[in-house]
């Protein structure tokens, strides 16, 4: 109206001053509501890093120059939210597990089993079997107690009670290296440091259960499984009364150097409870024959001869195959709960199906041609075990989560995220209460000198988001709440 009148010649009159004043301050209300918008909502620079997480790195004294981080959309055509050293190779630790998980997952489909066959060179007769059992291992990862157990009993139940001749063992589907528990940290007697095995039975690790009974002064000691030829006591002295439970495994001051015997010098605490303590006892090589023993004399089986290493002698047909669970289902228990001889036993089956031998060489042949089909030849991946389990690892921040945007829009998504653990829910991440509670699946990793944390944070817009960050530095562990911050700073998003 104005430029109407000024064209007709016209001059409007003055306004009153309060009222353009109050014009004008109508005015610039829109101006200033969104500068204040702006200023409350503005991204950070995606190379700075969060307050929060610069905060929490220096009460850990650890110099961001140690963290290398991404955030970025699971939508790969979106730039990064956050990104920080993101292109350093950087040892993962357990994080590691995801490329294994994945890389199986996406060449052997979720529905991929492992079968593990028995022979008999002999037909049963009159309830003996007069010649030798045959179990092929074929790298099951999870023939644990349970199902060694509706193994043997299948051969029971075929009328077998006494075998007259050897059970055999053949474990040559996959081609290892000697293997020294120790040599990693010194613990040789930790189940994570156990070694694969073609017939990998329940970890090689022996689960002990303590049940105090103070009538009779002891605490009960359950093993599973059992193991033949080994000295087991079947009781340890409770401790004094009023003892407080504390460091409870120490205070047994267990003795585990001795492959024939476990042997306990201290005393339980009451206090405790029940609790469970799992091992990897001595002699992990023999570990197999004398579960194998065990379980079968406990079900009331009768052995003649021994259990011994062998071959299945070429043209014999099995009479019987024991199927694991489906890999998704063995992929969530190795994601959840980060277990590193089932990842191994993953990468090295990788190779003998893939690759055509049961190598660490061929393996790591196969998954390197696998990263960088998906990922680029540029983003190199050191492998070692595939599990994590190492001080030669490498990956960037930036190839770990083109991959992870690769995952999110693979086929085998939804058996893939369902495996990592959920942010204060379950596996790893079960204690880590907060904002982030039931928003993040997210796997983590812990080493001397290294903590690390990757997978998907689904953050307060909806929108869903890769993270990944890991801190390398010798006060790794006190970065844990600057990776805390990480994931609350992007569930914020909006």
């Amino acid at each position: 109206m104005l430029r109407f009148l000024l064209a007709r010649g016209c001059r409007p009159r003055p306004l009153p001053r309060a009222v353009r004043a109050l014009y004008l301050a109508l005015a610039l209300l829109p101006t200033v509501a969104a500068s204040q918008t702006v200023q409350a909502d503005a991204p950070l620079s995606a190379s700075a890093l969060p307050p929060a997480v610069e905060a929490a790195l220096q009460r850990a004294k650890v110099p961001r120059e140690a963290l290398s981080a991404l955030v970025v959309p699971v939508d790969a055509s979106q730039p990064p939210r956050l990104a920080h050293r993101a292109d350093a190779a950087v040892n993962p630790a357990s994080v590691m597990k995801l490329v294994t998980t994945y890389a199986a997952l996406d060449l052997l489909g979720p529905a991929f089993t492992w079968d593990t066959p028995v022979y008999l060179d002999a037909a049963p007769q009159g309830g003996s079997l007069r010649g030798n059992v045959y179990i092929q291992g074929r790298g099951d990862p999870q023939l644990v107690v349970e199902r060694l157990w509706l193994l043997l009993r299948r051969l029971r139940a075929m009328g077998i009670a006494v075998i007259q001749g050897d059970i055999v063992l053949d474990r040559g589907a996959f081609a290892l290296p000697p293997h020294d528990p120790a040599l990693f940290d010194g613990e040789p007697w930790r189940p994570y440091n156990a070694a694969p095995d073609a017939l990998l039975i329940n970890y090689k690790a022996v689960a002990m259960g303590f049940v105090p009974d103070a009538a009779a002064g002891v605490a009960r000691v359950r093993y599973e499984p059992p193991l033949a030829g080994v000295e087991l006591p079947a009781t340890v002295p409770l401790a004094a009364p009023g003892t407080a439970c504390g460091d409870w495994r120490a205070a047994l001051r267990a003795d585990f150097a001795d492959a024939a015997r476990i042997a306990f010098q201290g005393a339980y605490p009451a206090a405790c409870g029940e609790r469970e303590w799992s091992v990897a006892p001595a002699d992990p090589g023999g570990y197999a024959a004398r579960a194998v023993e065990g379980m079968w004399r406990e079900l009331g089986g009768a052995l003649t001869g021994r259990v011994r290493d062998g071959q299945v002698p070429a043209g014999l047909q099995p009479v019987f195959s024991n199927a694991s669970p489906a890999l998704s289902q063995v992929v969530r228990d190795i994601n959840k709960h980060s277990n590193n001889v089932m990842t191994q036993q993953l990468l090295l089956t990788l190779g003998l199906h893939k690759g055509g031998a049961g190598r660490f060489d061929s393996a790591r042949a196969v998954l390197d041609q696998w990263w960088r089909q998906r990922v680029g030849a540029a983003d190199a991946l050191v492998v070692d075990n595939g599990a994590g389990l190492s001080r030669d690892a490498r990956l960037s921040a930036r190839a770990l989560a083109r991959m992870l945007q690769q995952a999110w829009a693979s086929p085998v998504m939804p058996e893939f995220v369902a495996s990592l653990p959920i942010a204060g829910v379950d596996g790893t991440l079960r204690r880590r209460q907060g904002p982030a509670t039931g928003f993040a699946h997210l796997k983590t990793g812990a080493l001397r000198d290294v903590s690390a944390l990757a997978g998907y944070v689904h953050a307060a817009s909806g929108r869903r988001y890769v993270l990944v960050a890991v801190v390398n530095h010798p006060h790794a562990a006190a970065a844990r709440p600057a990776m805390d911050a990480l994931v609350d700073w992007t569930l914020g998003e909006r």
